[in-house]
């Protein structure tokens, strides 16, 4: 790598074994912006990814299903919405079966909160679609970490600005890691990248679409007459979305800062205007074109990002470079806390460590999915609770059916029912359309109820089914639900042990211990063999009420994780 990165040496963090499926070659190299020569993409960031073979059930190939694929051409068709038309559009790479996708990362000067977790969940599921596809996947992921708002910080904590940064994004990992977001290609940092930076600004300047004003470098808006094309807005109603307060240097309101003149006590580099540091916007157009040239496939964010940041992106790259081109624009909507959008500048937010505390990773991963992604989410504790039980009881009937098939030889080769097939069927071509229509993950993940009805029936009733028939069934099913959880990145590394944090997690948000529902059930039990139910009703009452649910049975009385009383009336009212 090092030969690789003759030009130029940022400290990339690329992860190779926290993740399935994770990156088993990479080759980086960098872009001059003043040498049109090394215009063109250069990547080869792509994974190397082994086929499986498996059998056909009705037509059906199962390792179609199977996020581990070889690269090749892709396997169905995607629509992706498409922010620049306002439409969906069927996706077509420049290259075939390569895909180039920037994402903009977080700026790092504080916690990330679950606003944070959706895009990057949303762009995880993309991600993850497309390699099941079989693309060959350079995804490029950002973290800001010069900036005004990091300085602000810096300041009050009285820490290094850079240093305090570093610190956020590792703790932003950390995040995606516990979210089960894979690791991109790459992940740059604006300190790293100045060089890059500084000489993109030069081409703008010198291409005539900025000016200097005393150290500091504008972009002239005015001398792009495309600009708006993204969000719609003309020239005029541009001032509102600036986001700092207007310059009267400017020529214009709408022009923007592409270079900072230092200031006492900030962080500042040199350049042909002087020291200073770059403006927001022109970071990720530096990085993503340094990774995958002026011209790539997907580039996403939130919908917040639309205006100004994206707009100004598309401007200083075409400004830098005519043939600059995004095919796609991808954006998600926003989380909202009573109808209002999630951010830190109003308050209203909720830290991905703060969910996680009470809540599993996977079921908030559930909760920001269970909405298609550029719809707007309203954060509430009947979601999270509800994603929480359903979460539970797809990995308490997987660990079923776990049970089951270990004590059973694997080698069985007993035809599946014609009714068992259809499900499995239906559920392939629900995944696949649905996905395939815009990443429509909530149909998906309420198409996953009759498979796993179906597992339960067959687990816990005969029926007078043959007992290899209904093993081969169960078998089949839980295959298919199984890589379609790694394809929605939902697949826990142990059943078992998600269970039990699931519970855990529970007993917090009821304020229990185990012991103490234990001892629940069997004042519950004893109060039953008196016969005094109004007794045992009212114990299962309370734990209802907290969110514990009592489940009777021949060999004795268990307890689940279920959604609590009042919210569950909660959600009666509402509907």
């Amino acid at each position: 790598m090092g030969t690789l990165l003759k030009f130029y040496k940022p400290l990339f963090s690329i992860r190779f074994s926290s993740f399935p499926n994770s990156l088993r070659s990479v080759q980086l190299r960098t872009h001059s912006f003043n040498n049109p020569k090394r215009r063109n993409p250069i990547r080869r960031c792509f994974s190397s990814l082994s086929p499986s073979s498996q059998p056909l059930i009705n037509g059906t190939t199962l390792d179609k299903m199977d996020g581990n694929q070889q690269p090749g051409s892709p396997s169905s068709e995607l629509w992706l919405h498409n922010t620049m038309s306002k439409k969906k559009e069927l996706f077509m790479p420049k290259v075939e079966g390569k895909v180039g996708m920037y994402v903009c990362g977080v700026t790092a000067y504080d916690l990330s909160h679950i606003g944070h977790a959706r895009v990057y969940v949303t762009f995880d599921v993309l991600y993850r679609y497309l390699k099941h596809l079989g693309y060959e996947v350079c995804y490029v992921r950002n973290f800001t970490d010069v900036d005004d708002k990091i300085i602000a910080r810096a300041k009050e904590l009285a820490e290094d600005p850079i240093s305090l940064s570093r610190r956020y994004c590792d703790e932003f990992i950390q995040d995606m890691v516990h979210l089960q977001c894979l690791p991109p290609s790459v992940e740059p940092r604006v300190s790293d990248h100045m060089p890059h930076i500084i000489d993109m600004i030069k081409q703008i300047v010198d291409n005539g679409y900025a000016y200097r004003v005393e150290g500091d470098v504008f972009f002239s808006v005015e001398n792009f007459p495309e600009y708006g094309q993204l969000s719609g807005r003309k020239l005029e109603d541009n001032r509102a979305g600036e986001r700092v307060a207007v310059d009267s240097r400017k020529r214009n309101p709408a022009d923007f800062a592409l270079w900072k003149s230092a200031k006492e006590g900030e962080p500042f580099w040199e350049s042909p205007w002087g020291p200073g540091r770059p403006g927001w916007h022109i970071e990720c157009s530096a990085m993503s074109a340094a990774y995958l040239g002026y011209s790539f496939d997907i580039h996403g964010g939130g919908m917040d990002l639309v205006f100004p940041h994206h707009e100004n992106e598309i401007a200083q790259s075409c400004a830098a470079c005519k043939q600059s081109n995004v095919s796609y624009w991808i954006h998600n909507g926003f989380v909202t806390v009573d109808s209002e959008k999630m951010s830190k500048s109003l308050g209203n937010f909720f830290t991905i460590r703060e969910v996680m505390d009470l809540y599993h990773p996977l079921a908030l991963r559930l909760f920001l999915m269970g909405t298609h992604y550029r719809s707007p989410i309203n954060y509430s504790d009947v979601l999270l609770e509800s994603a929480s039980e359903r979460i539970f009881y797809i990995y308490q009937t997987l660990h079923d059916c776990e049970n089951v098939l270990s004590q059973h030889d694997k080698g069985l080769q007993e035809s599946i029912p014609p009714e068992t097939l259809n499900v499995i069927n239906k559920f392939h071509n629900d995944f696949s359309t649905s996905m395939s229509d815009d990443l429509h993950t909530p149909v998906v993940l309420a198409a996953l109820s009759d498979p796993l009805k179906t597992i339960n029936d067959l687990l816990h009733t005969r029926k007078g089914k043959k007992q290899a028939m209904r093993i081969e069934s169960v078998a089949a099913l839980e295959k298919i639900i199984r890589n379609v959880l790694s394809v929605l990145g939902l697949m826990p590394t142990s059943y078992s042990e998600a269970l039990q944090q699931l519970r855990e997690m529970a007993l917090k948000r009821a304020k229990l211990t185990e012991d103490k529902i234990l001892q629940k059930i069997e004042e519950r039990s004893e109060a039953r063999k008196n016969k005094d139910y109004e007794k045992s009703d009212a114990i299962r009452k309370d734990l209802a009420v907290v969110g514990i649910a009592l489940m009777d049975s021949p060999d004795g009385t268990s307890w689940r994780p279920a959604i609590p009383l009042p919210l569950q009336e909660q959600q009666v009212a509402a509907t």
